[in-house]
């Protein structure tokens, strides 16, 4: 079973970060959570920014581009398979840098991506 990284974790449940982590444990994935602020979501506690991982195969993002400056290299160097930018996280600077690393950027909502079953 392949392992999602959300970057961007809520623990409010009106957030769209919030309910991805549901809707991917829903369908039985394996979600990591990473948030500035600590707190958990179905049993899934939020790791602080830059917390060492490894085996992630989806990134999906849940901070603006501005945000995402702070995340380029580690995500990177997680080498995913793939990072979604969900709506308002569309970021063509970091979208090029992962080309170029051979990792997929995917223009998409990780919660209609799982609820048509093409995640």
């Amino acid at each position: 079973m392949s392992t999602t990284l959300v970057i961007g974790a809520s623990s409010n449940s009106d957030r769209y970060a919030n309910k991805a982590i549901r809707s991917l444990l829903a369908h039985k994935h394996q979600v990591v959570a990473i948030s500035k602020e600590s707190g958990q979501e179905s049993g899934i506690e939020f790791l602080k920014p830059l917390s060492p991982l490894s085996n992630i195969d989806t990134v999906t993002l849940y901070v603006n581009p501005v945000l995402q400056q702070n995340y380029y290299n580690y995500i990177i160097d997680l080498k995913p398979r793939r990072v979604i930018f969900n709506p308002g996280t569309e970021n063509d600077e970091f979208e090029q840098m992962l080309m170029n690393n051979g990792i997929e950027p995917v223009i998409a909502c990780t919660l209609v991506l799982l609820s048509i079953g093409d995640y």
